[in-house]
Order: C-alpha cells, then structure tokens, then sequence
C-alpha cells in the first residue's frame, strides 16, 4: 500500500516515464544525423527506470523488470564489438558503417544505417551498467 507522499509521485511517474522512454527512444534513432545515439538514449532509459525505483521501491522494480543488468551489460558489448567488426567482412575498417534507404510500415522511407546495430550496443550496455551501479547502491543490506 502505497504512503501518504507516495501517492502522487507514483502517479505521475507512470506517465513521466512513458514520456521519457518515448524521447530515448527518439534519441536514439536520430542519434546519426544528430546529437543523440545509444549513450544518451541508455542513460535517460536507467534515468527513467530509477525514477520508478524512486517512486516504489527496488524490490518493486526487480519483480516488474526481472533482468539481470549485468547479461545485459555483456550482452551489449557483445552487440557492440559484432557491429564494429561486421565491416573486416567485407574488407573494410573496424566500425566503417553502410547505409541505406528504406520503405517501412508505419514510417515511409527511412535512413537504416549499419551503425544502429553499433548504438543498440551502446544503449544495452549503457542501461546495464548504470542500472547494476545505482541498484547495488539502493540495495539494504
């Protein structure tokens, strides 16, 4: 049962962090032809996601997201260094990236490029590190 002051933080933290995920989720889809990317997207998703562990509690957040935020971490890096290598295939540099016009459902003709596999990456392994950091400091031990 939530607190007296709890109440309305809990309230709004729904809705504050649907609209912060929506803005990560932009960044990191213009994060090429604009400041923006995998980093930022990761880091405002841990924000959004320490915001609900503000608002109930860390045990609360464990139950709803059960992920292990180290695999997620290695999980990222693994995505990562795939992504940067995948050019030495093709006899290229490390991390040179294609690109490529698209026609998609929902959101016509769109710019793919091969460096969103490099930020999705970044933005895994931006989220699992910084959510292992603050939920071991939130922890009661």
């Amino acid at each position: 049962m939530p607190r007296g002051s709890d109440v309305f933080l809990q309230n709004i933290s729904k809705i504050v962090v649907f609209i912060i995920l929506a803005f990560a989720l932009y960044l990191f889809f213009t994060g090429h032809g604009s400041p923006g990317g995998g980093f930022i997207a990761g880091l405002m998703s841990a924000g959004a996601l320490l915001l609900l562990a503000l608002a109930y509690d860390i045990e609360t957040v464990r139950k709803v997201i059960p992920i292990d935020f180290k695999i997620v971490t290695a999980v990222g890096l693994l995505i990562a260094l795939c992504g940067g290598t995948g050019s030495l295939l093709f006899g290229e540099p490390f991390l040179k990236h294609a690109f490529g016009y698209f026609q998609l459902p929902l959101l016509g003709e769109t710019e793919l490029h091969t460096a969103l596999i490099f930020d999705l990456g970044v933005y895994l392994a931006v989220v699992g590190v910084t959510m292992t950091i603050l939920l071991t400091i939130g922890e009661d031990n």
